[in-house]
């Protein structure tokens, strides 16, 4: 007893307390507080179920599921949703971590994991990017986004052509196809059995539009911006569509 109120001792510290409490105020009376650092999620999360909050919890959880936050920390928001048992959110980190390579570095909330959930994570990681790298021998889809390709429109192409045909796209091979095009697919899908996201695709296509640009080739330079983009575009939902096949197989 204290000035005649009782004493309460608890374990979390001020500032978690203090940030779950505005949690509690009316809307009306104050906002939200901000969680920007992913401790002060854990902290919080892990101090709203102890005292059995669930409105906070999901509060708490819309922080997990921030772009911002996934893309710079997924691993991080992977821990802390698996060990807050947060089903949604621990799926869509998963999927954000395809953005990280197969074998990660040391990040603090990893002792939140198991060794059964971390090995859970890196298997549906490499059977992503298993999947992803069979699209190497079947792109098919529509025929607009790489005719650019073959049809030069008359116009002479200083590019050298790739001499042997390796990719079978749309159900028929693409030949007379410049050798920058080869090279692009082969770096893309190295990286994308590391990294099987958009982001690669993305990533690998702006590097050879600099590259074929920097070429000056009447042909291939003023219209590799946007036909990489349209490829690209396709590309993408190829590995959106593949990767949204494989399960991550952890239990909740």
């Amino acid at each position: 007893i204290k000035d005649g109120l009782a004493v309460i001792p608890v374990s979390e510290d001020s500032k978690t307390l203090d940030t779950l409490l505005r949690f509690c105020y009316p809307c009306t009376l104050a906002e939200d507080p901000n969680l920007e650092q992913l401790k002060d999620v854990t902290d919080v999360l892990e101090a709203a179920k102890k005292y059995s909050i669930g409105a906070i919890e999901r509060k708490v959880a819309q922080a997990l599921s921030n772009p911002k936050i996934l893309e710079v920390d997924p691993l991080r928001c992977f821990a802390i949703a698996h060990h807050g048992q947060l089903r949604d959110e621990t799926l869509l980190a998963a999927k954000y971590t395809l953005r990280q390579p197969l074998i990660p570095s040391w990040f603090e909330e990893i002792e939140l994991l198991s060794a059964t959930d971390l090995l859970a994570l890196l298997t549906y990681h490499q059977k992503c990017g298993t999947a992803v790298y069979a699209l190497k021998t079947d792109m098919s889809g529509r025929e607009d986004v790489w005719s650019w390709l073959t049809d030069r429109q008359n116009t002479p192409c200083e590019c050298p052509n790739s001499p042997v045909c390796t990719y079978n796209m749309f159900g028929t091979p693409v030949n007379q196809r410049p050798q920058w095009w080869d090279d692009f697919m082969e770096e893309t899908f190295r990286v994308l059995r590391d990294k099987p996201c958009e982001a690669t695709i993305q990533a690998c296509a702006e590097q050879t539009v600099q590259s074929v640009r920097a070429k000056n080739c009447a042909a291939c330079s003023p219209r590799v911006g946007e036909g990489m983009r349209q490829f690209s575009a396709l590309f993408a939902q190829k590995v959106e569509g593949v990767v949204s096949q494989v399960e991550l197989e952890l239990k909740f």
